[in-house]
């Protein structure tokens, strides 16, 4: 496995990579994380909707939401809330911030899409009428409580969820094969849905499927509209993301492993291992 500084500058390669990008492919990327994690948030509410005991029901979603970063990881593309690392390449002063904050948007515009476009999807493809539409009724209370947090709720609980995020992501970057990728990926991203944490994209597809379900099904939602749903949670869960993304885990690391530390010498073997890792992510 690759050691934490080994990850670390890692990640100043990576951050380069991505922000060289054009914006169609941060875009088209973005549109396939979103989707990914769509996948992932329609699944975790199925393999939880009849399930009576809360705690269990949780464990479920938990167990199944995970998939959507293992496509994230693997299949290729641009997740906003991964990408917040770039700001480790941004303190090494190999990328400018306002090409940071242009990979941010661009993916950020690609995953809404993306979960969108799952959204509704399963909304008009009838999915909800699953358990005799007790899938539906699971779906807009998801998207209700959504709603119902404080904006300072909603802030702490972003920090706290991609906190976890982008530990999975580092882990995930420990590991020089798929199969320790995905196992390494998978606890961090298990915990926050566990803990009820924010997280940015799958919220979009939360709050876009709930809000759609509740008209399509006329299920009363009091409060739960595009709004409320901007407003309440994707701007402070967003905000809190970046904080606890970029802000600790990332500004974090680069304290401990890269900042003051003299460049050690590579091998042509290691940057071409650099490289391959930089293109495969």
């Amino acid at each position: 496995m690759h050691s934490p500084l080994e990850i670390a500058t890692n990640f100043v390669e990576i951050g380069i990579h991505k922000v060289k990008l054009s914006a169609w492919k941060m875009m088209i990327l973005g549109f396939f994380a979103g989707c990914f994690i769509g996948f992932a948030g329609i699944a975790s509410t199925t393999a939880s909707a009849t399930v009576e005991n809360g705690s269990l029901a949780r464990l479920l979603s938990a167990c199944v939401f995970p998939a959507g970063m293992a496509m994230v990881l693997v299949a290729g593309s641009e997740l906003f809330t991964g990408n917040n690392l770039i700001i480790i390449s941004v303190l090494q002063k190999k990328v400018r911030v306002i090409d940071m904050l242009k990979n941010w948007l661009f993916v950020f515009l690609g995953n809404f899409l993306g979960a969108a476009f799952v959204a509704v999807l399963v909304v008009y493809g009838h999915t909800p009428d699953l358990f005799g539409e007790g899938l539906a009724v699971k779906m807009v209370g998801a998207a209700s409580l959504r709603v119902e947090q404080t904006f300072s709720e909603a802030f702490i609980r972003g920090i706290l969820c991609n906190i976890l995020v982008c530990l999975a992501v580092w882990a995930a970057f420990a590991a020089k094969r798929v199969s320790g990728k995905l196992l390494m990926s998978f606890w961090p991203v298990m915990l926050f849905v566990l803990c009820g944490f924010e997280h940015s994209i799958a919220d979009i597809y939360f709050g876009i499927a709930g809000i759609l379900t509740s008209l399509e099904y006329s299920i009363a939602a009091e409060g739960l509209n595009f709004g409320t749903f901007l407003l309440k949670n994707l701007l402070p869960v967003t905000l809190g993301n970046v904080i606890g993304g970029a802000g600790i885990v990332g500004v974090g690391y680069w304290l401990v492993y890269l900042r003051h530390t003299p460049h050690f010498a590579m091998t042509i073997e290691d940057e071409q291992e650099e490289l391959d890792i930089a293109e495969e992510y």
